[in-house]
């Protein structure tokens, strides 16, 4: 078959689907309602997906993080006065010596407390740490230092705020070298953090966590001028709790090491711990678990949208079957003048292609403004709707779709295939008219 045939083969295929311009662009669009709505979901399921592994990697894949869990009401029913539970400093001598795949260990205690500086009241959480505790949360330093080693051994009484925290203190001044008051005891500030983004909750003993209004002291100076006893007035009444240890976070030595060492570390916690007021959780784990998440995430969102080129390559042989009727007459005309049944095939066959091609083409335009395009969105809903857009989960309010570079190869030749498969049948019945009858069609 020469060029020449397959060229004018084209061109009447092209001309016979311009001839009907508003019944090819409807086809067209199911296609690319198709192939963009692959590259789409796809990409936003990523940008999600994304977002929660950052979010677990931040944790660090070789760390192990216990936290304390404050036992349920039931469990301290007939105990008069604050319960003591959670982490122990025993227990963190007991997992540091007994446990030699723990490279490192990162004693923390959290609590609840106003600062004050002049008329400037904050309410938020007191952390006593070590110096490491920057570098495993990612925590920069805006000016000043971080805690130092010498101030965690001499039990210094100093301070670093976060940058939220020095803005409402210190709205007109340096908070450098000034002294803030938490409730009866005073701190020197001698750092500023930068602005740090909250972390989602992540597992089920691993709450959320908004750095904004911390206010982070040496762990020995919280020991030593605040103690274990917590006493906080709620609604006219106290509560207390006795906590030694809110959270320790375990480096392991060795990466493939960490699964083994979090066994050991639940073992030799469940020893000593009879109530559960302890949990740990394995960030490598959750990591695994969001990979595997993310797969079927990627095929769940796939399988919607393949179910959207389907519609379009149904609508395909629907227009292609009512055409083939229309077009009867010229059938008969073409066989009658010496015409074969497979050119009769590859003409409609051409004009299916045809509109799977443009459709799949401008569907991949599309998809790739998918970025764009939620950018805007959000940017509009920030303006007309801003209480809805603060109430929709931080995830959802800051997601990046991340366009998959499989799928746009993958959608545009789906929609090919789409056309040939649902154009094939068509056409096939359009070469098998018997000429005669054909003619006699009105």
């Amino acid at each position: 078959m020469g060029s020449g045939i397959v060229l004018r083969t084209w061109i009447l295929g092209i001309k016979s689907l311009l001839l009907h311009p508003l019944r090819s662009l409807l086809t067209v669009l199911g296609i690319f309602i198709g192939v963009a709505s692959v590259v789409w979901l796809l990409a936003i399921g990523e940008g999600i997906s994304k977002k929660a592994q950052e979010q677990i990697e931040g944790l660090g894949a070789d760390n192990i993080i216990v936290r304390s869990i404050k036992p349920p009401n039931e469990a301290t029913v007939g105990i008069r006065g604050p319960v003591p539970y959670g982490l122990t400093r025993a227990d963190y001598d007991r997992l540091v010596e007994t446990i030699p795949t723990i490279e490192r260990a990162l004693p923390v205690r959290e609590i609840r407390r106003q600062f004050k500086y002049g008329d400037h009241l904050v309410d938020g959480r007191l952390v006593g740490c070590t110096p490491d505790y920057a570098q495993v949360t990612q925590l920069s330093v805006y000016s000043g230092h971080f805690i130092s080693e010498p101030e965690l051994k001499s039990k210094a009484p100093v301070c670093v705020l976060s940058h939220e925290v020095a803005r409402r203190l210190f709205p007109y001044e340096d908070p450098l070298g000034r002294t803030i008051n938490v409730e009866e005891q005073k701190y020197l500030v001698v750092g500023v953090l930068e602005p740090k983004n909250p972390t989602a909750g992540i597992g089920g003993s691993l709450a959320a966590q908004d750095f904004a209004d911390d206010v982070y002291i040496p762990i020995t100076t919280l020991w030593a001028l605040i103690g274990d006893s917590v006493f906080t007035r709620r609604s006219g009444s106290f509560e207390g709790e006795i906590v030694e240890l809110s959270q320790l976070t375990l480096r392991v030595k060795e990466l493939d090491r960490v699964l083994e060492t979090a066994d050991l570390v639940k073992a030799t916690l469940a020893a000593h711990h009879r109530q559960q007021d302890t949990g740990v959780v394995v960030p490598l784990e959750l990591l695994e678990q969001a990979r595997t998440t993310r797969l079927m995430f990627i095929l769940f969102m796939g399988l919607i949208a393949a179910i959207s080129l389907l519609v379009g390559g149904i609508g395909i042989m629907n227009i292609m079957l009512a055409t083939v009727t229309e077009r009867t007459r010229e059938i008969g005309i073409r066989r009658a003048l010496g015409a074969k049944r497979s050119d009769i095939t590859r003409q409609f066959l051409v004009e299916t292609i045809v509109l799977s091609v443009v459709g799949g083409a401008t569907g991949v335009l599309g998809g790739l403004i998918c970025r764009p395009a939620v950018a805007l969105l959000r940017w509009t809903l920030e303006r007309t709707a801003p209480g809805a857009v603060e109430n929709l989960p931080e995830v959802i309010r800051t997601v990046e779709p991340i366009i998959v570079g499989w799928s746009i190869p993958l959608a545009f030749g789906i929609s090919v295939g789409v056309g040939v498969v649902f154009g094939l049948y068509p056409a096939m019945r359009a070469a098998a008219m018997d000429p005669i009858e054909a003619l006699r069609h009105e």
